[in-house]
């Protein structure tokens, strides 16, 4: 055993980067709500980018190491501390057999996401150790984390390399608004100009109808041409649906894979990091984009996760090796 649950927090589950390939068959992706906290919490302690984390909504768990290893907590802060000493976010740093992880309480953002060098020892289901809650698959039995829980690790470290450049400034700060660029589409069509004005130029206030499936918006109603209905297709992750009452849902992590309402718009990638952090009362503001600026935000993130795998030196992990008996 590696590490045991003390205490589960409010909904503690096992995710990646999520299970593509399947939503033809109706199996929805799941993975972390903040894909970018996940590959940097990865990429300090040596793990691939999409390795397992434990991800940590509002109130954090309590975990007993049974194991030494290499952790890092990135994403909101939720007062980390370790045998009742606050440690760092946005850092690797060494855990010694029989020391506790604890959270005192939502200081930043929403979630926070816990990796652990060597990753976690739970098995792939469809390519993929996500859980998702409502087909009770992947992860730990398909459920969130419960009091007595007791989750392995693959190959844990007993140090590793440059440990001290392994931390960079905490990303989520303490906000209340933010502005969430989008790409408009793909029914766009289907709405009126003064809807379109509204969407853009109006503040939606996050409610508390917010999940890890979807984000119900409260704020003044986005008027269609002839209601929100159409045809079933496909939806992605921050697609923002409007049905007919004229109020927006962004779609999250564990959306289902076709839906039938009016989307107007779409967060871009770059920013899923903002809606994954979101919280009831947080209010939000949608700004239009281009395809070529989404994409040139998603190339610069991508050259900054780039930057962080040089700078911490993840290629040099030293892992743990097993004692050699004497002869």
């Amino acid at each position: 055993m590696s590490v045991t649950v003390l205490n589960p927090g409010l909904l503690t589950t096992v995710q990646d980067a999520g299970r593509t390939g399947y939503q033809q068959f109706g199996v929805s992706v799941s993975g972390v709500m903040d894909p970018r906290a996940m590959r940097i919490a990865n990429i300090l302690v040596g793990n691939d980018e999409n390795e397992a984390v434990l991800e940590c909504t509002m109130m954090g768990p309590q975990l007993r190491f049974d194991k030494a290893n290499v952790i890092a907590i990135t994403g909101g802060d939720l007062g980390p501390t370790l045998d009742h000493q606050p440690v760092a976010t946005y850092a690797a740093f060494s855990v010694q057999e029989g020391q506790t992880l604890r959270f005192t309480g939502l200081r930043t953002g929403c979630r926070a996401f816990i990796a652990f060098a060597g990753g976690l020892d739970v098995p792939l289901v469809m390519g993929s150790r996500s859980t998702y809650m409502k087909a009770r698959i992947g992860g730990l039995e398909g459920r969130k984390l419960e009091k007595g829980d007791v989750i392995g690790f693959r190959k844990p470290t007993a140090e590793i390399l440059n440990l001290v450049q392994r931390r960079i400034a905490p990303e989520v700060t303490a906000r209340t608004e933010y502005a969430v660029r989008v790409v408009m589409g793909p029914q766009d069509d289907m709405f009126t100009q003064a809807g379109i004005d509204t969407f853009l130029g109006e503040t939606y206030t996050v409610t508390n109808e917010f999940d890890r499936m979807g984000c119900r918006m409260e704020g003044p109603v986005i008027e269609h041409k002839d209601g929100g209905d159409i045809i079933s297709d496909g939806i992605a992750f921050g697609a923002i649906q409007v049905p007919t009452a004229g109020k927006p849902i962004i779609m999250l992590a564990d959306r289902q894979t076709t839906g039938g309402y009016t989307k107007i718009a779409n967060v871009i990638t770059a920013d899923f990091r903002i809606i994954g952090q979101l919280k009831a009362g947080d209010k939000v503001r949608f700004v239009k984009t281009t395809i070529e600026a989404a994409q040139d935000a998603l190339l610069t993130e991508r050259a900054a996760l780039a930057a962080l795998r040089t700078m911490a030196g993840s290629a040099y992990v030293k892992e743990r090796k097993p004692k050699q008996l004497k002869k």
